[in-house]
C-alpha cells in the first residue's frame, strides 16, 4: 500500500510541476495563482502547499527542472568557444524556445523572485562556466559570456526562429565563436 501511495504522490507532484511550468511559461509569475495551478494539474491546493510550500518555492523548482547548462561545458578549453557558439546558434534558430527562458522573461518584473532568477542563472550557467576558465578574472569573463547566452535566449523568445538573418548556420557559428573567444580569453 505504501508503494502505491508513493507512486500516486510522485505522479501528483509531477502533474503539479508540469502544470506550473506551462502556466509560468505562458503567463509569468505574477499572473499565476496556486488555484490556477491546482486546476490545471487536477490537484488540491493543499497538496501543492504540502509538496512545494509557497508559489515562490514552486517557481524555483520549475526553474531547476531544466538542469544545468546541458552538455555544453563538457568539452576541452580549446573547444569551449565554438561549443558555446553552437549552443547559441541553435537557440537562435530554434522554433522551440526554452520554457525556462520564457518563464524568466515573463516573470522578470516581479521583484519577489529576482533572487531566484539570479540564483538560477548563477548555478546553471555563470558558475559552471567560470569554474572552467583559468585566470583571476574568470567570473567577469563568464559574466560577459552569460550575458551573450541569456541575451540570445531573450532575442529568440521575442523573435522566434527568425531572430537572426544569417546567410548560413556555419557563418553564424564562426562569428559567435570569435565573440566567445574574445569573452573567454584571459
Amino acid at each position: 500500500m505504501d508503494e502505491v501511495r508513493q507512486r500516486d504522490r510522485e505522479g501528483t507532484r509531477q502533474r503539479i510541476l508540469e502544470a506550473a511550468r506551462r502556466l509560468f511559461t505562458e503567463l509569468g509569475y505574477d499572473e499565476v495563482t496556486m488555484r490556477l495551478i491546482a486546476a490545471e494539474a487536477g490537484a488540491n491546493v493543499a497538496l501543492i502547499n504540502r509538496y512545494f510550500g509557497a508559489k515562490r518555492e514552486l517557481f524555483a523548482e520549475v526553474l531547476a527542472m531544466q538542469g544545468r547548462f546541458p552538455g555544453v561545458l563538457e568539452v576541452s578549453e580549446e573547444e569551449l568557444p565554438r561549443r558555446l557558439a553552437e549552443y547559441v546558434a541553435e537557440r537562435l534558430r530554434s522554433d522551440q524556445g526554452s520554457s525556462v527562458m520564457a518563464a524568466l522573461i515573463r516573470s522578470s518584473s516581479c521583484s519577489e523572485i529576482h533572487g531566484i532568477i539570479r540564483d538560477r542563472v548563477d548555478s546553471a550557467i555563470l558558475e559552471p562556466l567560470a569554474a572552467r576558465l583559468p585566470g583571476p578574472d574568470a567570473i567577469f569573463r563568464a559574466t560577459v559570456a552569460t550575458a551573450l547566452i541569456t541575451g540570445a535566449g531573450t532575442l529568440s523568445q521575442l523573435y522566434g526562429p527568425d531572430a537572426v538573418d544569417s546567410p548560413d548556420q556555419e557563418a553564424m557559428i564562426g562569428r559567435l565563436t570569435r565573440v566567445f573567444e574574445a569573452c573567454l580569453r584571459a
